[in-house]
């Protein structure tokens, strides 16, 4: 499983109306794309409480295969075209857990980030990291939980879905517009290796 992730931030004054007609008129386009487990199409709205005007989806691939093929394709070249080429974000993967609303579609999402301290066993930190994403994985209203890393900043990043709009967990908190999930069965659950 590969995770990835890019940002496009917006001015502060940006209608965010034109990502959500967007995503609208363009999200189910991913609907049953090979190789993609899920695509969260998320978004951040400073008249919410953000302290920014984001569009960021989310990605979680079976295979990079299909994150290769989606990357190359015209659908992406699209985005290019309209905001310019992102930093795309990747993270191996480390865990996938469904949560009890498991059926539900998704209306918020939660990113945390944290380090994996320079004086701290690598092995030790994903092991805390994945006992606390199995947790998380259990709690009311989660839809699935994924744990990844960065081993080039050695950061381990965890994305909620929540079926509620304000899941109250610590993060960055975005809305779901539209999740394509057309492999999702396919994801290993559990630990990846």
């Amino acid at each position: 499983m590969h995770a990835m992730q890019y940002e496009i931030t917006l001015p502060a004054d940006y209608d965010m109306g034109i990502i959500r007609n967007r995503v609208a008129a363009r999200g189910h386009l991913l609907d049953g794309f090979p190789g993609l487990g899920l695509k969260a199409y998320l978004i951040r709205e400073r008249a919410a409480g953000s302290p920014v005007n984001q569009y960021a989806p989310f990605y979680l691939w079976n295979a990079p295969e299909g994150m290769n093929a989606f990357l190359w394709s015209a659908g992406f070249q699209g985005l290019v075209d309209d905001f310019g080429r992102p930093e795309v974000q990747h993270w191996t993967g480390l865990a996938y857990e469904e949560g009890p609303s498991s059926g539900a579609l998704p209306r918020a999402a939660v990113r945390s980030r944290r380090p994996v301290p320079a004086d701290v066993r690598a092995a030790d930190a994903v092991s805390a990291a994945l006992e606390e994403t199995r947790r998380t994985a259990a709690q009311p209203g989660v839809v699935a939980t994924a744990l990844a890393v960065d081993p080039r900043r050695w950061e381990l990043t965890r994305f909620t879905l929540w079926e509620r709009p304000e899941p109250g967990a610590a993060g960055e908190t975005y809305e779901v517009l539209h999740l394509s999930s057309p492999e999702a069965g396919r994801l290993r659950r559990g630990r990846q290796w």
